[in-house]
């Protein structure tokens, strides 16, 4: 038989453009657009899809390469808006740049899928139900630690809204990727007519047992408290300004007096202030006169004030992306330029914070010279900070999409996780909603409140079920005010982290090992 070679390429890249439909759709499962059903449809489709291709066939992995990085290119398109508005960058060079980027994650999951789809011998049972998934959540994994990690857009925080977020306070996030990706393979072997009794067991038993687990309270609520957090919309290009500095923190200051909101919450004198991260934009050494006034002015209002500041250290020529604590605080743990009451980022963010082989790189463009770009990492483990209204776990920006940092910073009496950012570097891009879909699931991991004041938005408050209690809108001036009841306890997961994920994947793994090599003999 002769085969048409013109046919068979139009044949392939048919499938290739369909894989991509199939991949980019998996960005309206995020924030904003909250369409989580959408990865149901998108995985069986790709599943499928595969079926008509031969497993050694060489375009197998260019067609599961082709699906996710068209899902990281419509997911985190926004990194382009740091490099081109801000950094400097050509359109063309932060283009490409964004493509290498997401070429580069687009690697973990395909990995994942052509190694899965690989293990010629197993089952189709075997193949969806346990091998895809479990190579799933490995491959998560290496992606959120390999090279300082990139977590972003894991499959679980698509279903916040959804019973699988039952999951989270026991496995965390990726215990819930675990689930889709179980569903996914579930469906696809419901439409391939085979196993459907026992797909459809696991699809509901996963449902009831996540909706069960909603019903679980892990923490137990404490008295509330008077919060205020304050977004300053200040444009990033303004933002480091040096004549802008002293008319910024006025304006902060203004927006922080009790009479500027037009909240008609009874607020009393013990309130907990949140200016965003690096809401003071200068030196914390450069601007002491300010701060010690800032700090006279709280503590004689019997209120607290929690700000991003940038801190040197003198002796060892250090700078620290920091968060200080202010006014009326518990004894002994006052402001000043040496207390310990502070946090200092520990995750940093690449080319933002720091430079790798910042010698050949920094002379390359000024992206690579964006302002403060040279920090130090805080510790990995640090006191929480201490305010009268009790113990409150930090995160700055970006690392709050690492689960395990902040849950090695939280224990039993920390009352309230916060969250400061500053998510202007992306401009009116859907970054500023997916950011606070990743904090909203700290919250529902560790059972705990979650304020996230923000520069420009989305700055909002949560409780301790992760339910939004109020928000400022992105691109808008304001203060928020709320109370909120800190929570004391532990959930499972704030105990184990992935524990007992790890011990399920090494399980599988060598259930996969011993079946493939049943099989081949």
């Amino acid at each position: 038989m002769i085969v048409n070679k013109s046919n068979f390429l139009g044949t392939l890249y048919q499938k290739i453009l369909l894989a991509i439909l199939l991949g980019a759709l998996q960005v309206f499962a995020f924030a904003p657009f909250y369409q989580w059903w959408i990865l149901y449809p998108s995985f069986v489709g790709l599943f499928l899809l595969l079926k008509t291709l031969h497993k050694t066939n060489k375009h197998f992995f260019i067609l599961i390469f082709a699906f996710n990085l068209a899902m990281f290119l419509a997911t985190i398109y926004w990194v382009y808006f740091s490099m081109a508005l801000y950094g400097g960058m050509p359109v063309a060079v932060s283009i490409l740049l964004l493509v290498i980027l997401c070429s580069y994650l687009a690697i973990f999951p395909t990995l994942a899928l052509w190694a899965s789809t690989h293990l010629l011998n197993v089952s189709d049972k075997i193949r969806y139900l346990l091998a895809i998934p479990v190579f799933w959540l490995v491959m998560d994994w290496f992606r959120g630690y390999f090279l300082t990690g990139f977590p972003w857009a894991y499959l679980g925080y698509s279903h916040v809204d959804t019973p699988l977020v039952g999951f989270a306070p026991v496995v965390g996030v990726e215990g819930i990727t675990l689930s889709i990706m179980i569903i996914c393979g579930a469906l696809t072997l419901m439409i391939q007519k085979q196993h459907i009794n026992l797909s459809l067991s696991i699809i509901i038993s996963l449902i009831i047992g996540g909706y069960a687990l909603t019903k679980v309270n892990y923490t137990n609520l404490q008295p509330a408290i008077n919060v205020a957090l304050v977004q300053g919309n200040i444009p990033q290009k303004d933002k480091w300004l040096p004549n802008n500095l002293y008319p910024s923190l006025k304006h902060y200051v203004t927006l922080s007096d009790k009479m500027s909101s037009k909240n008609t919450l009874d607020i009393t004198k013990n309130e907990l202030v949140i200016w965003p991260e690096s809401a003071i934009a200068a030196l914390e050494i450069d601007v002491q006169p300010f701060m010690q006034q800032l700090n006279w002015n709280f503590k004689k209002e019997h209120k607290t004030l929690i700000t991003g500041i940038i801190e040197y250290n003198l002796k060892t020529n250090k700078y620290y992306n920091t968060i200080v604590a202010l006014g009326y605080l518990p004894k002994g743990h006052g402001y000043s330029f040496q207390s310990s009451n502070r946090y200092n980022k520990h995750h940093l963010l690449p080319i933002g914070e720091f430079v790798p082989f910042s010698d050949l790189l920094r002379p390359l463009a000024p992206y690579f010279n964006l302002p403060m770009s040279s920090f130090t990492p805080g510790n990995l483990i640090q006191a929480n900070l201490k305010t009268k209204q009790g113990l409150i776990a930090p995160a700055i920006c970006y690392e709050i999409a690492f689960p395990n940092l902040l849950r090695q910073n939280v224990h039993k009496k920390t009352g309230i996780l916060l969250n400061i950012s500053n998510d202007a570097w992306f401009d009116a891009s859907i970054d500023a909603s997916q950011h606070l879909q990743i904090a909203r699931m700290r919250s529902i991991e560790l059972a705990r409140p979650l304020l996230r004041s923000t520069n420009t938005g989305i700055s909002a408050i949560f409780d301790n079920k992760g339910v939004e209690i109020g928000r400022i809108a992105s691109n808008v001036t304001g203060v928020l005010r709320a109370k909120v009841r800190p929570a004391f306890g532990t959930t499972p997961y704030q105990r184990m982290g992935y524990i007992p994920l790890y011990f399920y994947a090494l399980i599988s793994l060598f259930l996969l090992l011993v079946l493939n090599r049943k099989a081949n003999r």
